[in-house]
């Protein structure tokens, strides 16, 4: 469904900094005061959800309702073909508590070995992203982008977030960690989620 176009306020329902960050870039032209669900001292609800939608839409109606504003989440991750789609919506549980996606990368390179060893050796990935507006009245409406790419080790670049080192994107031959952050905006699975936000709720609404 499409929403109406938000005004003033809208929280980001994210205490991760680098996606805040992202997000808040991508909302930039668009005159909205952004602020994060942290930052309100919201709560993160618990991600019940078995899809990215349904993490998204259950993110996005918590912060909504918790605020009392229009709010935007995201739910992504990296979807690995050998490994059945893992990481998938448990992408971030990959980096541990203390949110290490050091650790979470090592753990796709472990398994991809292991793959290896048995004589599979795809390597081939997508980030997965979807984005939920919700309202304090609980409407919301749902975009997916998607970017396919290649796996690579060691992890390469400080840009970026996550898995994006170890992350080539197609047509390239820099990973997500070395692409300048202005590059990577438009190109990635937020990205491509985010324009048909602005194509359902902001641009046919100018």
């Amino acid at each position: 469904m499409t929403l109406v176009r938000p005004q003033g306020r809208l929280v980001i329902a994210s205490h991760n900094p680098g996606k805040v960050r992202e997000i808040g870039e991508l909302l930039a032209p668009f005159g909205l005061e952004v602020v994060s669900a942290g930052t309100l001292g919201l709560p993160e609800p618990e991600e019940t959800g078995t899809t990215f939608q349904a993490n998204a839409e259950l993110k996005a109606r918590a912060a909504a309702e918790g605020a009392g504003l229009p709010a935007l989440a995201d739910d992504s991750g990296l979807v690995v073909e050998a490994l059945q789609g893992q990481p998938g919506i448990y992408s971030a549980r990959w980096a541990g508590p203390d949110k290490d996606f050091a650790i979470a990368m090592a753990r796709v390179e472990e398994e991809l070995k292991r793959k290896a060893a048995e004589g599979n050796f795809d390597r081939r990935a997508a980030f997965v992203c979807v984005l939920c507006l919700a309202t304090p009245e609980g409407e919301t409406a749902c975009f997916e982008g998607r970017v396919q790419g290649t796996l690579v080790w060691p992890p390469r670049g400080d840009h970026g977030f996550g898995y994006d080192p170890m992350f080539v994107p197609e047509g390239e031959i820099r990973t997500f960690g070395e692409i300048e952050p202005a590059t990577k905006h438009g190109m990635s699975h937020r990205a491509r989620a985010f324009e048909r936000l602005v194509a359902e709720v902001f641009a046919e609404q100018e």
